[in-house]
């Protein structure tokens, strides 16, 4: 048996404004499918949705996307002011760098170079 991925879902309490967030950093247009289910459509990615839960976040995230957004500092920028928030400065070795961020829900991502 071969499994694909089909989608990538994050629990969350509010799905229209991730999905939101997240259409916003990596392209398509959100869908409301219910009050409890949004998602967005990448090009060239797998459907990235959103659940409602009751719960909070309460620890890190086992799993994040790594997203390559050209110019680091920029997409940081762009993502902050979208609602995300940088988690410390940008960490470089010989590999490139990467910058870690939080979605406005507490999810880990970064964007990264090299």
């Amino acid at each position: 048996m071969r499994a694909v991925v089909s989608e990538m879902v994050f629990d969350c309490a509010d799905p229209a404004a991730l999905a939101r967030f997240w259409a916003a950093l990596l392209g398509g247009e959100p869908v409301d499918r219910s009050p409890d289910w949004s998602y967005v459509d990448p090009p060239d990615f797998v459907r990235v949705a959103f659940q409602r839960v009751p719960e909070g976040k309460a620890v890190k995230n086992r799993l994040h996307l790594d997203l390559e957004g050209g110019d680091v500092a920029a997409a940081t920028e762009a993502a902050v002011a979208l609602g995300a928030v940088r988690l410390g400065g940008v960490v470089a070795d010989e590999h490139g760098h990467f910058q870690v961020l939080r979605d406005p829900e507490g999810n880990e991502f970064c964007f990264v170079s090299g």
